[in-house]
């Protein structure tokens, strides 16, 4: 199983630049997209769809605004939507699908936003989603959470810490919502394959910094803990342009 994350920012930019093309090769079994920015009505049909998926779209209530959307060739069990805060679930941020030993969550968490004013909204989100991770370790369900976290976890995670402790993205109140992930049974599993790899997922469009490679690890696929025998790889594809983020990809046997 070839499962891939990828915000996009913005569904309509990626085709203009017909960025979107490297899937019909790649063939991940399920693609979870981020910042879609968009409606599927707003497209033509033969745009909103991928030959050979099937999609399930969960746009933002206000236009043009975040939103989250998902491509399968696996048809899953069951797909929902949000996590039962409206303020939340407004801003479409949350897919779920459900296959027979594991729940996928395809989520767009918030970003600080400017002057860190979003952060308490951000931090509520992980509370919220954290509380639903555990009602399904209560039950014995394993989980595959994958998305753009929106915060880099550890120093080895950005190209420049010292310079973004006091941003959004690095702040110490941010990032240990990412230790309470992992602390309740979840495995970031790139860095627990790779714990010693220079890797990122976002560069900012300034400063020419995808070529300098000053980059931030933002996108991750933490994954229950008894599902980690069965990860064979998880390969960032920071070869594939179209956004200021690059595609990730879990092997899951």
């Amino acid at each position: 199983m070839k499962i891939t994350t990828w915000n996009v920012n913005g569904y309509r930019a990626v085709l203009k630049k017909q960025a979107l093309d490297w899937v019909k090769d790649y063939q991940p079994d399920v693609l979870c997209l981020q910042e879609i920015k968009g409606r599927p009505e707003q497209f033509p049909e033969e745009q909103r769809e991928i030959p050979g998926y099937q999609s399930f779209w969960n746009p933002a209530t206000r236009p043009g605004y975040s939103g989250t959307a998902v491509f399968y060739r696996v048809e899953p069990q069951e797909i929902t939507t949000g996590i039962g805060v409206e303020e939340f679930d407004a801003e479409g941020r949350v897919i779920r699908l459900r296959y027979p030993d594991y729940f996928l969550y395809n989520v767009y968490f918030p970003n600080g936003g400017e002057e860190n004013q979003r952060v308490p909204f951000k931090l509520e989100f992980y509370a919220r989603l954290l509380d639903i991770i555990d009602e399904h370790h209560q039950k014995g369900e394993n989980v595959i959470i994958t998305g753009d976290f929106n915060t880099a976890h550890n120093e080895i995670d950005l190209a420049r810490p010292k310079e973004n402790e006091k941003n959004t993205g690095f702040l110490p109140e941010e990032r240990v919502w990412i230790d309470k992930y992992l602390a309740h049974g979840l495995v970031d599993v790139f860095r627990h394959l790779y714990p010693n790899a220079v890797r990122y997922t976002w560069w900012t469009y300034r400063m020419h910094a995808r070529e300098k490679n000053i980059g931030w690890r933002l996108d991750y696929f933490l994954v229950s803990e008894s599902l980690v025998p069965r990860v064979d790889d998880v390969i960032i594809m920071d070869e594939i342009m179209g956004s200021d983020h690059c595609p990730v990809t879990l092997i899951i046997h």
